[in-house]
């Protein structure tokens, strides 16, 4: 009885030794790939900004991080496709078939495997990869683009204080320039809009926002009126904004983007983007099951080992296309962001489980197999009636 316990344990090391060294190979060939198509494409801008060669290797540095959590689930799909098509070349499958082991031994043990790289592919990605995202975004921003804080344009600039909701086109805060302002202003006890301002331009000091060029108009009546100048007592930090802006929320790691977005929603702003985004960081990173399924489906399909990695390749384009169009329609609240983050892992899992459950449930296939044999004598019968 301990024997077959051992020899699986012996087969699952085996396995993952094979697996890992083919990973490497793949991860090291798809990063080569990366940098170079990236290097080829900002050579230009880092000659133009006169960086040196320390600098540009920094950058790269910082950002390979990055360039492993993004190519990982392709590189785990070719990684087992190539794992298992050479088992079958050498005739290793031959041999564990004829041992005992059967379709469904790789199905539990590449599950298993794939949810471990999951969640080290989860906190890889949102700490190490996160922090060098946010570098290399900072050099390419500072250095290269010459993109400095004290120059920063903040545009459609959303923000409530106190009965004010505020909206500025642009913002400039290190000069305290606004433009295109309306605030809307509602009644203290009744919540009701009251009032709605709108400035072509105004400044920013301590004690508030000076409007210029204004029109105010009072919702009870819809009278309008024209003013040339109109003080809002706002208190807003517009400085605040800056670090804010500094990148895109749905960039941030998990705990710090649900956090921006439980303070969004309590503030009333549309928060579908942000936890589209949240969602799509579980999602992505869970997908190493998803590619291992697809992996293994595969494999089921066809033995010939070229065929399968020309199939991975296009399966990898259309799981990513998938995955950016299901992300797109939950960010434009076309579908909930649960379901819009989720729908590639879904459809691509499904179609992968139902090819496995197929060939690795031997009733089914006999079953199936007995329906046709009498769907074919009902047709006969028929035609001969």
């Amino acid at each position: 009885m301990r024997l077959p316990g051992f020899r699986l344990s012996a087969l699952g090391a085996y396995v993952v030794r094979q697996n890992l060294f083919l990973m490497a190979t793949c991860l090291g060939a798809g990063t080569f790939i990366y940098l170079l198509t990236d290097l080829s494409d900002r050579l230009e801008h880092f000659l133009d900004a006169g960086l040196g060669v320390r600098q540009i290797l920094t950058y790269f540095a910082v950002k390979m991080p990055l360039i492993f959590s993004q190519i990982l689930p392709a590189v785990f799909l070719l990684a087992v496709v190539l794992q298992i098509g050479l088992m079958v070349r050498s005739r290793e499958m031959m041999a564990l078939r004829a041992g005992g082991v059967s379709i469904r031994w790789f199905v539990r043990f590449f599950l298993v495997y794939a949810l471990i790289w999951s969640l080290g592919q989860l906190v890889f990605s949102q700490f190490i990869a996160s922090y060098g995202e946010q570098e290399a975004t900072r050099i390419w921003r500072e250095e290269v683009r010459k993109r400095q804080l004290d120059k920063r344009v903040l545009k459609n600039l959303w923000f409530r204080e106190g009965p004010y909701i505020v909206h500025a086109g642009e913002a400039q805060p290190t000069q305290s320039r606004v433009n295109d302002v309306t605030v809307y202003e509602f009644d203290r006890d009744t919540n009701r809009l009251s009032r709605i301002t709108t400035a072509k331009k105004g400044l920013v000091d301590e004690h508030g926002w000076g409007l210029l060029d204004v029109w105010e108009i009072e919702t009870a009546d819809f009278a309008a009126m024209k003013l040339l100048t109109h003080f809002i007592p706002l208190r807003q930090d517009m400085r605040g904004f800056l670090s804010a802006d500094s990148g895109d929320k749905a960039d941030l790691p998990l705990q710090t983007l649900g956090r921006v977005i439980e303070e969004l929603r309590e503030s009333g702003s549309n928060v579908e983007r942000l936890r589209t985004a949240w969602h799509g960081k579980w999602s992505y990173a869970f997908s190493m099951v998803t590619m291992a399924l697809l992996a293994l489906a595969m494999c089921t399909l066809f033995e010939n080992l070229y065929v399968n990695l020309v199939l991975s390749l296009l399966v990898v384009f259309g799981y990513y296309g998938l995955y950016v169009l299901g992300i797109t329609t939950g960010q434009k609240g076309l579908m909930p962001p649960l379901l819009g983050a989720w729908l590639a892992n879904m459809l691509f899992s499904g179609a992968a489980l139902s090819r496995l459950t197929w060939v690795s449930v031997p009733w089914l296939g006999i079953r199936a197999h007995r329906l046709s044999v009498r769907l074919q004598l009902l047709f006969t019968r028929e035609e001969r009636d």
